[in-house]
């Protein structure tokens, strides 16, 4: 049987920071994508990912979610000093990203107070500081203290090769369609989940972008679409799941279309948990094949 999620706020003192190196090493967002945590981590290659194949489009531009998932803005709040909440995350693509291989985080806490934190980051070329890819901002509050005197672990992430045959991330995390064409992630499980026990940013931002690019090529008649404007506010803790994406699309001019979805916990009285909005354009050319 799975192993429930315990929020690592009702852990004693004296445990805490061990239940938090099995919650933190257990949570597949950054484990898969290859984040590293200068904060938490002793593992080289902080604030640098690498652009893998499957984290880009259909027209090999860069997906919003890998983006939000290596900026996840939390308010510059971080683990070893309080129990962080993200609030609110924007990302604005400024570049389709065609050509590059690894990206690089520049972040910065805009300000940071008792419970509530503001941040933001510049997404730039690893190779080139100058090409900047996207724009994040976002805030934060703090849901508790932690016991202090925290400790860097090992965590190492999951060793992935490039290929054009990765599968797709929605399918890693888990998330599925069903028979009518709604997208749903499973019920809460170790490697989906938050030390706090909800759901983790992680694979919210992954089934929502999912759901809204496919509504998206729905109304546009074509999946030749790039993200380019992300806001998502989190609303409420994901606590049980399986968790549905609803998704409504709106054609606009100039080949953009908005989307805007509602994701709820089916098994916590269908609560809503997060409000995004995506706005996507139409590609009008062929745009390269990267690498």
């Amino acid at each position: 049987m799975p192993e429930t999620p315990v929020d690592i706020r009702s852990v004693p003192p004296e445990e805490y920071w061990k239940v938090f190196e099995k919650k933190w090493t257990s949570l597949l967002s950054y484990r898969y994508l290859g984040r590293v945590n200068s904060g938490l981590d002793s593992n080289p290659g902080a604030e640098v990912m690498a652009l893998r194949h499957d984290m880009r489009n259909s027209l090999g531009g860069v997906m919003v979610a890998p983006l939000c998932i290596f900026a996840p803005e939390a308010g510059g709040m971080n683990d070893d000093e309080a129990v962080p909440n993200p609030v609110i995350a924007s990302m604005q693509v400024i570049d389709d990203g065609h050509g590059v291989r690894k990206l690089h985080s520049i972040p910065e806490v805009v300000k940071l107070g008792r419970q509530m934190g503001f941040s933001r980051t510049l997404i730039v070329d690893d190779a080139d500081h100058s090409r900047v890819i996207a724009v994040s901002e976002g805030m934060g509050i703090s849901l508790g203290g932690t016991p202090g005197d925290y400790e860097k672990v090992d965590n190492p992430s999951i060793a992935i090769q490039d290929s054009p045959d990765l599968p797709p991330l929605h399918e890693v995390f888990g998330a599925r369609r069903d028979s009518a064409g709604v997208w749903r992630l499973p019920e809460l499980s170790l490697e989906l989940a938050s030390p706090d026990a909800a759901l983790h940013l992680g694979p919210q931002h992954i089934v929502i972008e999912t759901a809204a690019m496919e509504a998206a090529a729905a109304a546009a008649g074509t999946d030749r679409l790039q993200a380019e404007s992300y806001h998502c506010m989190f609303v409420a803790r994901g606590k049980v799941g399986p968790f549905r994406a609803t998704v409504d699309s709106y054609p606009g001019s100039g080949g953009r279309i908005g989307t805007r979805v509602t994701l709820s916990d089916e098994g916590h009285g269908d609560r809503v948990v997060t409000s995004a909005s995506l706005q996507f354009r139409v590609a009008s050319i062929s745009s390269p094949t990267c690498g």
